[in-house]
């Protein structure tokens, strides 16, 4: 398959995914929750060490789904395994919503 047709597919696959509504989420809530996940990925979601990734303005669903991925043993990360096992579905939610919801700003590279 060539890269165009492959781009255009997961372009809309992720519009798609992005605009199934999920439950009700507590941006707050899912602040307060964060403070366990700073140390990594920071409180205001940029990443502090080398191998986290950021999570600022990453969509809702797609930081639900790759917590619940960790949390189910599906996806694996020695740090993370431990860090999402107590989680409940609300906490995934809150702190999907938190991440989400942190706004950034994209600068074009000066010529």
């Amino acid at each position: 398959m060539s890269p165009r047709p492959f781009a255009a597919a997961a372009l809309v696959a992720a519009a798609a995914f992005a605009a199934i509504p999920s439950a009700a989420q507590d941006v707050a809530a899912g602040r307060r929750k964060a403070i366990a996940c700073q140390t990594c990925h920071g409180l205001d979601g940029l990443a502090k060490l080398p191998d986290a990734p950021h999570l600022a303005a990453q969509p809702a669903p797609y930081l639900e789904r790759a917590l619940r991925a960790y949390r189910a043993g599906e996806r694996r990360n020695e740090v993370m395994s431990v860090a999402v096992k107590t989680l409940s579905d609300e906490d995934i939610r809150d702190l999907a919503a938190y991440y989400s919801a942190i706004q950034i700003e994209v600068k074009a590279v000066p010529q």
